[in-house]
């Protein structure tokens, strides 16, 4: 609860405090009740209290009903104020004010082009406004053995939401990726679409977003090349318990030449405050890799994650 609201409630309950001659009379416990209730702001808590107060007041049943009324009007206003101060603050937010994000550091396992063991970090920040919702997100996975580079993989994406409505939103994507094992120094994709949040509950929440894009591909034999793509991703999180969550992200670069798919299953678990462990397991498949590389690549994590 925000200092805002702390100060309306805090109000409201001393306002009650004051005698009233229209609620004389209600019975002093029961008024106290009613008073205790308020001041602690739960709208649950005050319903609950007001509809005892109520069954065994029958008599007093206006004055309550009063009070009942008097309190949904100052929760309005308080809930008006805290809604226009955090507005405010967004609005007043500096660059680097009101990122929330998380740490990833682990280990993988990889088949395909490579066949190892290595470390893997990946960073995520979001920051939401009033309309808009900026994202980045960056992962690396790398191993060196006995002085050879066995595995180098890099990700680094930049994606902000133009919110539509509720529920709508449009998408613009920058991503820029390395993978010298799979054939490319560097891998450019831009893309800009429409985004849909299809659930949004509690425990479950699924968005998908497609656009038109388009990727330039330089190969390690110096060659490249630029195509028009479709980019089509879905993006699932269910919250199975209190302290296990399931992630599901899909993605395809659809288009003429090497089309590219990917898929990161996860299954994380809670340890401490802000703090997870997460299983994951990924496969990314190029339809048409560059010359002596394999189509399809997979990649299994373990990682401790620190939400801040």
């Amino acid at each position: 609860m925000t200092l805002t609201r702390t100060a309306a409630f805090t109000a409201l309950a001393l306002a009650f405090a004051a005698p009233a001659p229209a609620m004389a009379d209600i019975p002093d416990p029961v008024r106290a009740m009613i008073d205790a209730a308020i001041e602690t702001g739960d709208e649950d808590k005050v319903r609950a209290v007001i509809e005892v107060a109520r069954s065994t007041n029958p008599a007093d049943a206006d004055e309550i009903d009063a009070l009942l009324a008097a309190f949904e009007t100052d929760l309005a206003a308080a809930q008006a104020a805290e809604a226009a101060a955090e507005k405010d603050a967004i609005r007043n937010a500096g660059l680097f004010e009101g990122w929330t994000g998380r740490g990833e550091l682990g280990a993988f396992n990889a088949t395909g082009n490579s066949s190892n063991t290595g470390l893997t970090a990946a960073l995520a920040l979001t920051r939401e406004g009033i309309d808009w919702r900026h994202k980045l997100r960056a992962r690396a996975d790398f191993q060196r053995s006995n002085g050879v580079t066995t595995r180098e993989q890099f990700l680094a994406a930049y994606e902000p939401n133009l919110i539509l409505s509720e529920r709508l939103f449009a998408y613009a994507l920058a991503q820029y990726e390395r993978d010298r094992f799979q054939g490319f120094s560097a891998r450019y994709s831009v893309s800009g679409g429409l985004g849909y949040e299809v659930i949004d509950t509690d425990t479950m929440t699924l968005s998908v977003q497609a656009g038109p894009a388009w990727r330039r591909t330089e190969r390690l034999d110096g060659t490249s090349s630029g195509n028009l793509a479709g980019l089509a991703s879905a993006d699932f999180d269910w919250q199975l318990a209190e302290n296990i969550a399931v992630t599901q992200d899909l993605s395809a670069f659809v288009q003429s030449g090497s089309s590219t798919y990917t898929s990161d299953t996860g299954l994380q678990a809670s340890i401490a405050d802000n703090v997870k462990v997460r299983l994951s397991y990924t496969v990314e498949h190029d339809t048409d890799p560059p010359a002596g590389a394999t189509s399809t690549d997979t990649l299994s994590r373990i990682t401790v994650i620190y939400d801040f």
